[in-house]
């Protein structure tokens, strides 16, 4: 298979899931907090077909394994964000930071508003590099370590604070977290974290274009754009383009009671 098509059908399920989570996730948030419970929990067949397509394709390294793989991490991936939307999964901290709060109190308290989420990611992590580190197919674990550290990246970006921050999606659980964040120029990370990504990318590239195997080509042109994306996502933080516009027709209409906030940026997931 073209490492072209690969690279599509990497954009396309990166913008389909997206969409998708997005519209269960405001659905239920119009519907109250029980609905917010409900998809949670009707969803977590999910998480273990995502599991159970990680460990069948750890040996599959044909084509259709790598998609498999592939899938499966971005299938415990997306359950795992759901129920951190849902504010199912979130931290023991819900409330708004305080006004004038130091600066190492803010990070404590940002810390507290995720550290649950953070800590299921990181377990999924390991546990996928445990199991996969060997094997013969380990494009799950490359997957879903490549969402994890572009996904920590990114929170950090924003609460050093940058540009352009997109909080339209939020849901009423998390009403919390922008309070947390900070718009500003610049911060010292941003460099760091959109040159690391680009490195990552020319390294999926390099192997991509040493691989000896259709399966390898395919896994390795998924990563690629996984990684450019990731990097775009970044970029979007500081550069005013209005992604939320790739998913705002997918969901509900907004309540005319709905505050409003800041237009463009990143949009949190």
């Amino acid at each position: 298979m073209s490492p072209w098509i690969a690279a599509l059908i990497a954009l396309f399920v990166w913008w389909f899931s997206t969409g998708t989570i997005l519209m269960a996730v405001k659905y239920a948030d119009r519907a109250g907090p029980t609905a917010r419970q409900t998809t949670t929990w009707i969803t977590l067949p999910l998480m273990a077909l995502g599991a159970y397509g990680a460990y069948w394709s750890m040996g599959q390294t044909d084509i259709f394994g790598i998609y498999v793989a592939f899938l499966s991490a971005l299938a415990l991936w997306g359950w795992i964000e759901l129920a951190f939307l849902t504010g199912i999964i979130t931290g023991p901290n819900t409330g708004a930071l305080p006004p004038h709060t130091p600066e190492w109190e803010r990070f404590i308290r940002a810390w507290g508003t995720v550290a649950y989420h953070e800590m299921l990611l990181a377990v999924t992590v390991a546990v996928l590099a445990l199991m996969l580190w060997q094997a013969p197919n380990p494009f799950a674990f490359y997957t879903f370590a490549v969402l994890f550290f572009a996904r920590i990246s990114a929170k950090l970006n924003l609460f050093l604070g940058v540009p352009h921050i997109n909080v339209d999606f939020l849901p009423a659980a998390l009403a919390h977290l922008p309070s947390h964040f900070r718009t500003r120029g610049m911060n010292w990370l941003f460099p760091i974290s959109v040159s690391a990504l680009t490195f990552a990318a020319a390294c999926w590239l390099e192997r991509l274009y040493a691989a000896e195997t259709t399966g390898h080509v395919t896994g390795f042109a998924l990563l690629t754009a996984l990684t450019v994306l990731a990097a775009l996502e970044h970029w979007v933080m500081v550069l005013p383009i209005p992604d939320e516009r790739l998913w705002r027709w997918m969901l509900p209409a907004q309540k005319p009671t709905e505050k409003q906030h800041q237009q463009g940026g990143h949009h949190g997931l």
